[in-house]
């Protein structure tokens, strides 16, 4: 008898999982900080700020940038008295540029080919606001993989929390000891293990700029292509 319990769905991360998109944050962050007088941000701060949705992304941002000794202390200027208005600025400087920037990542369209071949059902599970995952994924021609798409705004918390992972599952119909979770950082690992998924990472994703090897999970992967080896390995063990 398999000491696992044999796999059927995945749940696949969006940003430094399927497509590098630290171009799109950049140009979109920085368009938006010059609306704002504010210095632009460098993509090595993007980088680690990047994956607990835009929201935090933009807070963390113009937290960053307000210390700055060059921008020095502005009198009712603060990284919440400005939230609103970056906000509004990102969102409009975002879905201009969704994509043009960014980049599939090796190894992705013939891993989720080869999950599809087998059967599997696949959702696309992101912090990142749901309208600009669905642009994002259609951009790169990888929507018509999954059967669901939910973003940070779909449920009332975002990864790590593990109930967006639960809640996918359920749309999928799947539990969730037999529903991979696929991700590039420690936000899926945490939401993963919560909820009781398998969880595997990518080691050329973002995790907060900082190793991802470091991080618990059943499998490390340098691409999507490898998942059928480590499944296998898996139902072996």
């Amino acid at each position: 008898m398999p000491r696992h319990p044999l796999l059927n769905a995945a749940i696949i991360d969006l940003d430094g999982t399927m497509v590098d998109t630290l171009g799109d944050f950049e140009v979109a962050l920085n368009r938006t900080l010059t609306d704002l007088d504010l210095p632009g941000v460098s993509r090595a701060l993007v980088e680690r700020t990047v994956g607990k949705g835009s929201e935090h992304l933009i807070l963390m941002v113009l937290q960053h940038q307000l210390a700055l000794p060059e921008v020095g202390a502005c009198a009712g200027r603060s990284a919440e008295t400005l939230y609103e208005a970056a906000w509004q600025r990102y969102q409009h400087h975002y879905l201009a540029i969704n994509g043009q920037y960014a980049d599939v990542y090796p190894g992705v369209i013939e891993g989720l080919q080869h999950m599809q071949d087998a059967g599997w059902r696949l959702a696309c599970l992101t912090n990142k606001p749901v309208a600009f995952a669905r642009t994002l994924l259609a951009n790169k021609g990888l929507d018509s993989f999954f059967g669901h798409i939910f973003g940070g705004d779909s449920f009332e918390r975002k990864k790590p929390d593990p109930l967006p992972l639960l809640k996918t599952c359920e749309a999928l119909g799947t539990s969730p000891a037999q529903t991979l979770m696929v991700g590039d950082s420690s936000n899926d690992a945490q939401a993963a293990r919560a909820a009781g998924c398998p969880v595997i990472l990518l080691r050329y994703g973002y995790n907060h700029g900082q190793s991802v090897d470091a991080v618990s999970a059943d499998g490390h992967l340098d691409d999507l292509t490898q998942w059928r080896a480590w499944h296998l390995a898996r139902l072996a063990a």
